[in-house]
């Protein structure tokens, strides 16, 4: 039906206290009204969005039919938009509901800021979110503030200030292989010389819950010199300073710097004796047949180690080579320009630029032959043991006989492992024996009040026993890393090669061009070229 067109006269609608009220006056002939009538009436004054009351609205229908005197009554309801706010319990966060309005006020930005303001919300308010969700209307815990979280402070940093600091503490890669660096001219520095500098840790910033309550900043990890340090000193100026007090070699350990005297030798011979010294010793000449140079820091020899026994805390670097039954071991490295018919141990790595020719070599790390680029270096002869990696342009020589190469070989790891599994078993059979006992002594008494002590002594023995079992999980990880140990023919193989990967033991008999034999669980010992095909090698 066109309400525009019907005649509804003496009927009208007025709005108090947020109510709608039909009021109508008796009209004589008026047509029948129905409640769709008053509906469609009500939308077409503006009142469509409120909320309808249907059965006042029907009751309003009848009585305009039969009424006999001015009546008025509520038919709709003009509700405002309603605004909740609700704070988490660690006042991390506040989230906003909005129900939409229906005829009365939709919210409005300043709306609800003035909740928020009423709930305590006064940090971290999202402007963007509260007017996005006041343009839609309504939402429903939609969250409008967040508190500011602190910032840790940054770590504190040992710098050193010296470039050519030699450092003790070798650096492992994702495959767990020595980061090998060449070495180069030895740095001495003197007394007041600048050598480490402490940046403090940098202050954090605080933060804040939402309703403004500060959350307190954690502070950047520290790190402070270590002492005692050799031959330095922390500056009487500036207590972030390290300065040397000796002249020596500048040597970077953990939590510092320390400086190892330096003794310079033109050569070692019966002139000069056996070398033992406390510190890095850097003969300018040879070292000659049957001396021995033993020194707790680094071993430099500019010329050739003729025969001679050399023995370092640190590194071992000759420039020359290694002859005449040589015998060499560094804690740490070992780097020679060429060695023939000697021993060298090293504790990380050994490199050789040029050739090495029945020597015995072994290394916890990695063995690098040709390290200066060397395209005609080879390994010929001899045993070389490595854990993780050996590689060499040209392995063996078909003029020559066998070379053996063993790779994945951990002797000390093999020896921890062995020992800790016989601890593991004594702590086992402890536990066993003291629960034994207090089982027996509850059961039959305790006159002497031992049970409390051993039930102290079983549980002292289930936590070493437990920290055994963490060590075993750790040390079976590191016995197993050896078996992505690998062996890089740069150029290729040739003649009489035996190669073994712990247990597993091939010999070729034939030449190999440029590739990486390695161990595949499946096929045991490959050999992968260049094109990237595996071949297994019976």
């Amino acid at each position: 039906m066109d309400t525009q067109s019907m005649n509804l006269e003496g009927i009208s609608y007025k709005v108090t206290n947020d109510k709608v009220f039909l009021v109508a006056h008796p009209v004589l002939n008026r047509p029948n009204i129905s409640g769709d009538t008053l509906r469609s009436l009500l939308v077409s004054q503006g009142y469509g969005d409120c909320v309808f009351d249907e059965v006042a609205i029907n009751k309003a229908a009848e009585m305009c039919n039969i009424q006999q005197g001015v009546f008025e009554l509520a038919v709709a309801q003009c509700l405002d938009a309603t605004i909740a706010v609700s704070v988490g319990p660690d006042d991390m966060a506040a989230t906003l509901s909005i129900t939409s309005a229906h005829g009365g006020k939709v919210a409005s930005v300043p709306d609800v800021m003035a909740a928020l303001n009423r709930a305590g919300v006064t940090c971290g308010i999202d402007a963007d979110a509260i007017e996005r969700v006041c343009q839609q209307g309504s939402c429903t815990d939609c969250e409008v503030a967040r508190a500011v979280l602190p910032q840790r402070g940054g770590s504190a940093v040992l710098q050193s200030l010296i470039e050519q600091t030699v450092d003790r503490q070798p650096q492992l890669d994702a495959q767990g292989l020595i980061d090998y660096r060449e070495h180069s001219a030895i740095a001495v520095v003197h007394p007041g010389d600048a050598l480490m500098r402490r940046i403090p840790p940098a202050p954090g910033f605080n933060g804040q819950t939402v309703k403004g309550k500060v959350l307190p900043a954690m502070a950047g990890q520290d790190a402070v010199f270590a002492t005692p340090l050799n031959g330095v000193h922390i500056s009487s100026d500036d207590p972030n300073l390290l300065l040397a007090t000796v002249s020596g070699q500048p040597v970077r350990v953990k939590g510092g710097v320390m400086v190892e005297p330096v003794l310079l030798l033109k050569e070692v011979n019966m002139a000069t004796g056996n070398i033992h010294f406390d510190g890095t010793v850097h003969v300018l000449g040879e070292v000659i047949q049957g001396m021995k140079i033993q020194a707790s820091g680094d071993i430099v020899v500019d010329g050739l180690v003729d025969g001679g026994h050399l023995q370092a805390g640190g590194s071992i670097f000759i420039a020359g080579g290694v002859i005449a039954h040589a015998k060499l071991h560094a804690a740490s490295s070992v780097h020679a320009r060429f060695a023939e018919s000697s021993q060298i141990t090293a504790g990380t790595v050994i490199a050789i630029d040029n050739m090495v020719i029945d020597c015995i070599m072994h290394s916890l790390n990695h063995i690098i032959i040709g390290a200066n680029a060397s395209a005609r270096a080879r390994l010929v002869g001899g045993v070389a043991t490595a854990a993780m990696l050996l590689q060499v342009p040209w392995l063996g020589s078909a003029k020559s006989g066998t070379t053996r190469i063993v790779l994945g070989d951990n002797t000390d790891l093999d020896a921890k492992y062995v020992a800790l599994q016989r601890r593991i078993v004594e702590e086992k059979t402890n536990e066993a024996n003291l629960n034994k006992l207090i089982k027996q002594l509850t059961s039959t008494g305790d006159p002497k009040g031992m049970l409390g002590r051993v039930k102290a002594s079983r549980q002292h023995t289930m936590q070493v026993w437990g920290q055994l079992l963490v060590e075993e999980v750790e040390l079976k990880k590191e016995l197993a890393l050896p078996l992505t140990a690998k062996l890089q023919a740069i150029a290729g193989v040739e003649g009489s090669v035996e190669l073994s990967f712990g247990k597993l033991t091939v010999r070729l008999r034939q030449d190999f061009g440029a590739g990486t034999f390695s161990v595949d669980p499946q096929m045991g010992v490959i050999f992968t070229g260049r094109n990237g095909q595996s071949v297994p090698l019976a």
